[in-house]
């Protein structure tokens, strides 16, 4: 068995998708947290043995180091197959990685501490970042309609890594005040992931550098 190691942050949505995957497919794994507030992740000792882009997750499987929450993902699909995380016909996996994409590349970028930091006030960057995540997520939201897939989750009755993507995602609308309730699906999806018992280790309030209220 692999010896794996997550470097994560507990508000990171990255860090979350990978911490789903991992318990999803039971990989056992230590979690070494990386405090983003604190800059930790530009440290140069961080940047040079673990991830060059001074960001979270990295996923560290027998001393190599791993970055990018899609490749890593992939990687866990690879080594550990079942359950399986994508569909196994071409145009379901297609369709499900159109949904992690939206999520990935046109949704979760514009709300990195790296970009929000460039902004002078709370107030300016909630807004930028609500703007994106609302445009995101509606596109979304009319992904899933297009398919009518009966179940619960975002393709049917099975968990994807389209469910993966999306759960992290609406923690942050919720984060910056994104309304949601004219998107029924998607919040349909989101509830019945965060139901499965397997995943409540997973979830950001139960992350060992979450704030203790």
């Amino acid at each position: 068995m692999a010896n794996v190691i997550l470097h994560s942050y507990w508000r990171s949505s990255s860090s979350y998708r990978v911490r789903l995957a991992l318990a999803l497919k039971k990989v056992p794994h230590e979690v070494s947290t990386v405090n983003l507030v604190a800059g930790e992740q530009k440290a140069e000792a961080y940047m040079k043995a673990k991830n060059p882009m001074g960001n979270v997750p990295c996923l560290i499987v027998d001393g190599e180091p791993f970055i990018e929450s899609v490749a890593i993902i992939e990687l866990l699909e690879d080594l550990y197959p079942e359950p399986a995380l994508f569909p196994k016909n071409p145009k379901e996996r297609a369709h499900v990685r159109a949904l992690v994409e939206v999520i990935n590349s046109g949704t979760q970028p514009f709300q990195n501490l790296s970009v929000l930091n460039r902004f002078d006030t709370e107030e300016a960057k909630k807004s930028w970042a609500a703007s994106f995540i609302a445009r995101g997520l509606g596109a979304f939201e009319a992904l899933l309609e297009g398919t009518a897939k009966a179940g619960p989750f975002c393709c049917g009755d099975r968990v994807t890594v389209a469910d993966v993507f999306l759960a992290p995602q609406v923690m942050g609308a919720v984060r910056f005040g994104v309304d949601l309730s004219a998107m029924p699906r998607l919040r349909r999806a989101n509830d019945a992931l965060l139901a499965l018992p397997e995943i409540q280790a997973a979830r950001p309030e139960n992350q060992p550098d979450a704030p203790k209220t």
